[in-house]
Order: C-alpha cells, then sequence, then structure tokens
C-alpha cells in the first residue's frame, strides 16, 4: 500500500527532444490574442489604463469573481457525485446516464439563458402553469442567480468529463484494500478517492472558471454584467476599442492569477500515483440506489430536459402558426465536419504538451502548459478579432478559409484538451514506462507503444470535449467562417437576432 503513495518523479527522466517543438509551437498559436491586446492597448500610452482600472476593473473584478465562485461550487456538487456513480457504482442504466450527464455541454449558453428566462422568468411558463394556483408573479431569475444557474447547467460536464476520465483510469487497488477491510463505500470515497481526484478536480475547474470568466451569451440574457459582457459592449458601441482592450488584458491578468492557483493545487496533490489495477467491482449502493437515479434525474431535468422542453414548445408553436424553417442539411454537415477536424487537430497537438507537463515536469514544461490557459479566459470575440488582425497582416492565404478557422479553435480550445489529457496522464503510473526505457527501447517508441495506448481515455475525452465546444462556439465562427459557409450556431444566430 505504501508503494502506492511514493511521489511521482517525474524530473528524473529527460523528455524527448521530439516533443518540445509541437508543444512550443500551440502555445506560440495561443499567445496571437494577448499579442493583439498588449498592442492594441498601449497604443496611446499607459494613460487609458490609469483610467479604467479607477473607473471599471475592481467593480467588474468582484461581480465576474462571485459568479465564478459560485458557478465552480456547483459544479462540484453535481459533477463529483455524477462521475462516481457512473463508473464506479452499480447504478442502473449507467451508459444513457455517463450520455445524458454529457449532452449539456452542446447547449450554447444564450440558448439555456433564453429557454431559463422563458420557463422561470416572471412571466414565464412555469408562472402560467401555477396561475391556477394563486401565483401571479414568479421571483425575478435576471441577475447573479439566474445567470449561475444557466452557466452550471451548461458547464458542469467539464468537470464530470474530466473526472470521469480520470476515474477510468484510477487504480482500484485502494479502494479494493479499503472495501475489503469493511470500511463503508462513502468512507472509502472520502478517505481514498477523492485525494487521488484533486488534480483532475482543479483541471476541471479551471477550465469551469475560465469559461465564466469568458462567457458572453449567458450572462447578457440574465442582465449580469461581467468583464465579458463589458468588453462586447465597447466593442460593439465604441469607436475606439482601447478601453475594450485594456479590460481584456485585465482578465489575461486574472486569469494568470488563477493558473497559479490551480498549479499549486496540483503540486500539493502531485505526491498521490498509483499502480493500474483491473476494474474494480462496482459498489453496490442498496438502498440508495433510487436516490441516485433521483439525483442524476433532477440534474438530467434542469440542464437537459428544461432547454429541449422549451425549445420544443417553440417548435410546435411555430409549426401552428405556419413559420418557414431553414434547411439545416448543410449548416449541420459543415458543423459537424468542423467540430470533428478541430477535435482531431487539438487533441493531437496538445498531446505532446500534455505529456512534457504530466509524465516529464520540470520548469519549461510547467510555463508553457500554463501560459497554454491563458488565452481560454478570453471572450470568443476578442480572440476572433485578433485572428482577423493577424490573417489580414501576416496570413492572408489563410483569412477567410476554413484553415483560419480551425486555427481559431485549437487557440480556443486547446486548454479543453490539456486538461482532460493531463488529469489521464497524471493518474498513469510510469513504471510501465521505465520498464520499456530500461529495456532498451528509445523514448519515443515507449511514447507510442506504452503512454498513448494507456492514455487513451484521456484523449476520448478530450477530443468530446473540443468537439461539443466546437459545436456551439458562435463569435469566431461567424467572424471567420469563410462567404457562405453556414453552420449551426450561425443559423440559430441569425434567428435569434431576427426574433
Amino acid at each position: 500500500m505504501a508503494a502506492a503513495f511514493l511521489p511521482l518523479r517525474r524530473s528524473a527522466r529527460r523528455a524527448p527532444l521530439a516533443l518540445w517543438p509541437p508543444g512550443l509551437a500551440v502555445v506560440l498559436a495561443t499567445l496571437v490574442p494577448a499579442w493583439y491586446l498588449f498592442r492594441r492597448s498601449t497604443e496611446r500610452g499607459w494613460a487609458p489604463w490609469e483610467e479604467v482600472l479607477r473607473d471599471a476593473a475592481w467593480p467588474l473584478l468582484a461581480r465576474s469573481l462571485q459568479l465564478s465562485l459560485v458557478v465552480a461550487v456547483a459544479c462540484i456538487l453535481v459533477a463529483l457525485p455524477a462521475a462516481w456513480l457512473t463508473t464506479r457504482t452499480d447504478l442502473p442504466f449507467r451508459r444513457t446516464w455517463s450520455v445524458l450527464m454529457a449532452a449539456p455541454l452542446a447547449i450554447p449558453s444564450y440558448v439555456m439563458g433564453m429557454t431559463v428566462v422563458e420557463f422561470l422568468g416572471p412571466k414565464g411558463m412555469l408562472q402560467g402553469w401555477l396561475e391556477p394556483f394563486g401565483v401571479e408573479r414568479l421571483p425575478e431569475v435576471y441577475g447573479l442567480w439566474g445567470a449561475a444557474y444557466t452557466l452550471t447547467a451548461v458547464s458542469f460536464p467539464y468537470v464530470y468529463l474530466v473526472l470521469r476520465g480520470a476515474l477510468a483510469a484510477a487504480s482500484s487497488a485502494e479502494e479494493e484494500a479499503s472495501r475489503s477491510l469493511g470500511v463503508a463505500p462513502w468512507p472509502t470515497f472520502f478517505r481514498v478517492v477523492l485525494p487521488g481526484l484533486v488534480p483532475a478536480l482543479a483541471a476541471g475547474l479551471l477550465l469551469v472558471i475560465l469559461y465564466v470568466l469568458s462567457d458572453f451569451g449567458g450572462v447578457s440574457t440574465l442582465n449580469y454584467t461581467t468583464f465579458t459582457r463589458d468588453i462586447f459592449i465597447e466593442y460593439q458601441t465604441s469607436f475606439d476599442r482601447t478601453r475594450a482592450a485594456i479590460l481584456a488584458c485585465v482578465l489575461v491578468a486574472v486569469a494568470a492569477v488563477i493558473l497559479v492557483a490551480e498549479l499549486t493545487v496540483r503540486r500539493r496533490a502531485a505526491g498521490r500515483t498509483s499502480r493500474r489495477s483491473a476494474p474494480p467491482r462496482p459498489v453496490p449502493l442498496g438502498r440508495w440506489r433510487w436516490p441516485a437515479v433521483a439525483f442524476l434525474a433532477l440534474v438530467v431535468l434542469a440542464s437537459l430536459a428544461l432547454p429541449l422542453g422549451v425549445l420544443g414548445y417553440w417548435l410546435a408553436r411555430g409549426l401552428q402558426v405556419g413559420a418557414n424553417f431553414p434547411d439545416i442539411g448543410e449548416a449541420a454537415r459543415h458543423s459537424l465536419l468542423l467540430a470533428l477536424a478541430a477535435a482531431g487537430l487539438t487533441v493531437a497537438l496538445a498531446l505532446p504538451l500534455a505529456i512534457l507537463a504530466a509524465r516529464y515536469g520540470g520548469p519549461g514544461a510547467a510555463a508553457l502548459e500554463q501560459t497554454a490557459y491563458l488565452t481560454h479566459a478570453l471572450p470568443g470575440l476578442v480572440v476572433a478579432l485578433s485572428l482577423v488582425f493577424f490573417g489580414i497582416r501576416y496570413a492572408q492565404p489563410l483569412y477567410q478559409t476554413t484553415w483560419m478557422l480551425l486555427f481559431a479553435y485549437l487557440v480556443l480550445f486547446v486548454p479543453n484538451a490539456l486538461s482532460a489529457l493531463r488529469a489521464n496522464l497524471l493518474r498513469l503510473p510510469p513504471r510501465l514506462e521505465e520498464a520499456g526505457t530500461s529495456l532498451g527501447r528509445p523514448p519515443l517508441r515507449v511514447l507510442a507503444t506504452v503512454t498513448i495506448p494507456l492514455a487513451r481515455p484521456g484523449m476520448a475525452a478530450a477530443a468530446a470535449l473540443v468537439f461539443l465546444t466546437v459545436l456551439k462556439e458562435l463569435p469566431a465562427t461567424l467572424l471567420l467562417s469563410p462567404p457562405g459557409f453556414e453552420t449551426l450556431p450561425g443559423l440559430v444566430w441569425g434567428r435569434t437576432s431576427d426574433a
């Protein structure tokens, strides 16, 4: 048992040189928006910085962090039990629940926000159902709690998928030993399983917090002002975009502080690793089986059934009045092909960086990995505008092509892939790789025959995260799509604007 908790001495092995060029290239790609923002925000010197920091930055920072904290706590309360129930217990229909838990990730935040307002708003569908019982007006859904509910519903799958990948790759030896000694499932979970999930939990929460900081659709629909909403308003209403660029730079600085905090948590938990073993026997839920099913059903109802039900109601009402529905076949094909290509490209390019950081470590690998996360806190519009500037000035052959759009997806969503890959790789013991090296195999062959096959659960989780997120990405898709290239987010946004 003691061997299971030996420190993972990643710095004792030297990383293959072939891993560094793709890792460095990915990080340089993610720095393009930061370079654009710094250049744009300092064109008029530092006087505008003083004005923005004095008048706007601190209130926006407080509101943004408040929302991020509420959503992060809510995501833990939902995703942690859901991941454990669907991987380690005898829960009925586990595969079905696993799919349903990940599905809300494909719902855009602005669509979720519109359906929340329609259903829970003061004059929404629920209030109409309650009118016969004397309920004339429900409380306001706008503001912090409405925005928190909306963003939790669409972002908890980030934490769920990363945790599920970590649990799938985790050893069951300590858990089996604890249960064989008569320790009940819940104490076993909190004493044995949960401490080993801290790196994965930190990675998932990092994605959630950065997603909340960068979201525009949900907070705008629910009338909650954050950094991102204020940046969007500045870009849309002001000819001089210096203030918006300064606010975006502050947002990057906030993301850097969050990244340092996440790195600290990761290092404190890095001493725990475990030996790979056979899949554990499912934990019998017993009398908790149906309460567990009820919990998951409530999550599905609040995050999936509610928006789909409202959309179905709108669809039925549109059919009744003879609305003209668009042909979505071509747009759906474009969106699916883009999402598949972006998922494959992003996972392939993020894998070397994830291997460097998780299997070898060192200051250089840690710095590259943390830098790659900075862009994830920026609104998609800011990233898209920076790539428009980059394409016009330095990459004209790629401008307004699908290659530029794929490049934007790589910049935006490489942190999604990194989180899932790194969480999986950290759960893999280094002994098999060390054995391959001791037998005389070159490091790259060990990576190809040992590390990458063991990392397949994390690669699948990373591909799912990127695929589902690309399907709903709106600003970059609108600004960087080739002329006449229809996508599903573009159609949804166009019809929403018309309505």
